[in-house]
């Protein structure tokens, strides 16, 4: 299939890039190669081949979510250079 530098443009402004000179011919090259390697696939034949829905036939083992305080909130506070009670006191980061 031929690739025009009209569908280059267009392919080029809707991703918002810009392509000038012999780099437009290049495109144009490289997305003519692409779907005659398309094209190629579609030789193969796939009437007895089912659709691969899975990568694999493992199944997640995933273990029991349990909650375990680790970490107690004076154990948290106890280093932090400032701390308002029951939290940490960092510099503003907001401007109004």
């Amino acid at each position: 299939m031929k690739i025009s530098l009209e569908t280059v443009e267009h392919i080029a402004h809707l991703a918002r890039l810009e392509f000038e000179g012999e780099k437009k011919i290049a495109i144009q090259q490289d997305m003519e190669n692409i779907i005659a390697f398309m094209d190629k696939l579609s030789e193969i034949p796939t009437d007895n081949v089912e659709p691969l829905i899975f990568m694999t036939d493992e199944y997640n083992k995933l273990r029991e979510d349990v909650a375990v305080v680790t970490l107690t909130q004076d154990e948290g506070l106890k280093n932090a250079p400032k701390k308002d009670s029951d939290y940490f006191r960092i510099p503003k980061v907001l401007d109004k």
